[in-house]
């Protein structure tokens, strides 16, 4: 039976590890908060009556902390730890069993064990709430950056229409008096560059939301037929094979047909480009009750982690100088946007980077 000098010892040992576990809460830093769980793991070791025997567990969906290593049986309390009201977790506090036994455990140390889980859970929700505010924020700045250089990129798309025009018009009245093969070849290729620059303004335009929409119900499958189609040179030529699977091939949504191509032209092409030879590319389509989803898979090096928040930025490209306007994939985004849609992008079950859009059927 305890003394009560011995019961005193222990509540104030209890009362220590709950003021210093509140105290290492505050100051926890949120950027890497299983330094604060670890510290958090020290503090309850001390805190038990047999300190010197004492195992602690913190497990989670994203931390394990403790004594995993420790592969003796044990006798334990846990508690539950819960974040936002949901069991994502618990703390486990243990000795080992052919020593001790369940009844060693005091009353008073399933309470703190209790109030320990509940301010773990606590800090979780706090972190979990500073990574959504962050997150918002991010879309925020992106927002009022895609708004500022939208109404820029609008104007300069209005400006060079015009001479972009003069000038593949009046090559075209030059071409046809020309008879120096030389010069004839030289204007061609200023129509060529003219006629690169006026699809990099029919990109900004697109970006800008310039170009009405015309939407109607259309069937998917002839849409990707058709893309494919318009690719087969250049699948032929990187050696690349194709697989496209439907949920079924009646397939129907309510878009702009003209805009739905140019989407999965662009997203095609990207994958083509950063395929391997010999490589395939993957097309998947198919509907719930609410969606229509789409999926370009390719089997290329996928995207960096520290590029992936960018890639749907204007004028963001990895290609070299000169193979790609950083305009593709933006304009994908702002189609799909415009049509209530999303797209996203994830890493595929074999490498690679597979491209996810989703719009609504009504």
């Amino acid at each position: 039976m305890e003394t009560v000098e011995e019961k005193l010892r222990e509540r104030i040992k209890e009362l220590t590890c709950l003021y210093e576990i509140t105290s290492i809460i505050v100051n926890c830093d949120y950027d890497h908060p299983e330094i604060s769980l670890e510290a958090i793991v020290h503090c309850l070791k001390k805190a038990w009556l047999f300190e010197e025997d004492t195992r602690v567990l913190i497990k989670t969906g994203e931390y394990l902390l403790g004594d995993i290593l420790c592969e003796e049986e044990l006798v334990s309390i846990k508690s539950i730890i819960k974040i936002f009201n949901r069991e994502e977790g618990f703390i486990e506090v243990g000795y080992p069993a052919d020593k001790y036994a369940v009844t060693d455990f005091l009353e008073e140390e399933q309470k703190l064990l209790d109030n320990v889980g509940l301010e773990v859970g606590n800090l979780l929700e706090r972190k979990r709430i500073r990574e959504s505010e962050l997150a918002i924020k991010r879309q925020m700045e992106r927002a009022d950056r895609l708004n500022i250089l939208g109404e820029i990129t609008a104007g300069i798309a209005h400006e060079l229409n015009t001479p972009l025009t003069n000038i593949l018009g009046f090559a075209e009245l030059l071409e046809s008096s020309m008879t120096d093969s030389d010069e004839a070849d030289d204007l061609n290729k200023i129509k060529e560059n003219a006629i690169f620059c006026r699809e990099v303004v029919k990109k900004l335009m697109f970006f800008t939301c310039e170009v009405p929409q015309v939407r109607k119900e259309i069937l998917l499958k002839p849409v990707v037929e058709n893309v494919l189609q318009l690719l087969k040179p250049t699948f032929r030529n990187r050696q690349l094979t194709h697989e496209v699977s439907f949920g079924s091939k009646d397939i129907a949504v309510r878009v702009d047909e003209i805009q739905m191509t140019q989407v999965l032209f662009n997203l095609i092409m990207n994958a083509l480009y950063y395929s391997p030879v010999r490589g395939k590319i993957v097309i998947a389509i198919r509907e719930s009750q609410k969606n229509i989803t789409m999926e370009i898979a390719d089997e290329g090096r996928g995207i960096p982690e520290n590029i992936g928040d960018k890639v749907f930025e204007p004028f963001f490209t990895t290609k070299p100088t000169g193979e790609g306007t950083g305009l593709g994939l933006s304009v994908v985004h702002g189609i799909i946007a415009g049509h209530g849609g999303q797209i996203y992008h994830r890493l595929g079950s074999k490498g690679g980077t597979v491209f996810v859009i989703k719009l609504p059927k009504k």
